[in-house]
């Protein structure tokens, strides 16, 4: 079954983000990162003629709030898009010492930006990071955090596509080996949950249940996990401590509205 927009007609997206909009850890056919927007925006061209829906990706790896509203969002103004998505914060909220309350403040002063240049925003929430190392200690940081955007879509009404509800990714296979980015099916759930969010139904169920997994013994995952600390935590740390950015020198993979 293809899939059917019921509410809106919608023929031009921008996405803005960091590397979760990007679309890391899901390798594209042109050697590009695809990810959960890419997907989204496909599912929005089905069934157009060729040319007929038009889209660009302005997420860049790393990207703080700030750097987000100084690069992207002003590009929305001159885009002038049915749709944009906005998905930031999340790096703010990972370093030490940031307060989601403030953190909050200013994506509502972006997301009133949006609203004045786009025709319809949507949002995305915080992931549920219970089981995730590490991160699960941030839990209730971004739960305040996930707050504050619901309550800033209510006021701007800007639809909501709740990552923290979404049950799906809590299985280790959404997650790519760096466990901080998704899997490429962890980016098709997001896709889908992100289309059902904007009034699409889809042939797909974001929350279709999983194939039965192998069952790892406790020095599996004592394996598992030092590997991961030696080839994706340490050096995420060094980097932090560096003060660098994995989107140093890295630029948007697809800055103008073109077709799809």
């Amino acid at each position: 079954m293809p899939n059917l927009q019921e509410t809106l007609d919608l023929s031009s997206y921008v996405a803005l983000g960091d590397s979760f909009t990007e679309g890391l850890n899901d390798p594209g056919a042109d050697g590009a990162f695809a990810g959960w927007a890419d997907r989204l925006a496909g599912m929005l061209a089905e069934g157009r003629p060729p040319g007929g829906f038009r889209y660009a990706n302005l997420a860049v790896r790393g990207r703080l709030l700030d750097q987000i509203v100084a690069e992207q969002v002003p590009q929305v103004r001159r885009l002038q898009p049915d749709l944009v998505t906005f998905c930031a914060g999340g790096n703010d909220i990972l370093r030490p010492g940031s307060d989601p309350d403030e953190v909050a403040e200013r994506f509502e002063t972006a997301i009133a930006q949006l609203a004045e240049n786009a025709g319809t925003v949507l949002i995305c929430t915080g992931f549920d990071t219970r089981e995730v190392p590490l991160l699960k200690h941030l839990r209730g940081k971004i739960a305040t955090y996930n707050g504050h955007m619901r309550a800033v879509a209510d006021r701007y009404d800007c639809k909501v596509a709740d990552l923290w509800s979404l049950r799906a990714v809590q299985d280790r296979r959404a997650w790519s080996e760096d466990r901080l980015h998704l899997s490429p099916e962890g980016h098709q759930r997001v896709a889908l949950l992100a289309a059902r969010s904007l009034g699409l139904r889809t042939a797909e169920d974001p929350e279709a249940a999983w194939p039965t997994a192998r069952v790892l013994t406790a020095a599996d995952q004592r394996r598992e996990n030092l590997q991961w600390a030696r080839e994706h935590l340490i050096p995420w740390v060094g980097r932090r401590l560096r003060g660098e950015s994995s989107g140093d020198h890295v630029e948007a993979k697809r800055p103008e509205l073109l077709p799809l």
